[in-house]
């Protein structure tokens, strides 16, 4: 799917601010929040995501053409693919 197409598709799920991303490989976002839901639609590449605060933190892997929503105000922490990195569509 093309990213325009992509971003289309996100705000068609009612989110206002939308935007491509691409990291490179092993790239790392340390534990942080959003004040509001996030949307993450990837494209390529895949990213795997903990949720720190959680009674027993796991990582699970998400690869492209999965949507990952982070609820407001929920502590996570990502890590992209070493080989590949990651492009996704954010929605806001």
């Amino acid at each position: 799917m093309s990213s325009a197409k992509a971003e289309s598709q996100v705000r068609s799920w009612g989110f206002n601010h939308v935007f491509t991303w691409t990291d490179g490989p092993k790239a790392y976002y340390a534990p942080h929040s959003h004040s509001a839901l996030t949307t993450h639609l990837i494209l390529r590449g895949a990213l795997t995501i903990s949720y720190p605060d959680d009674e027993t933190p796991s990582k699970e892997t998400f690869g492209v053409g999965s949507r990952v929503d982070v609820e407001a105000g929920r502590r996570h922490e990502v890590w992209m693919d070493g080989e590949k990195g990651c492009e996704y569509v954010i929605g806001e």
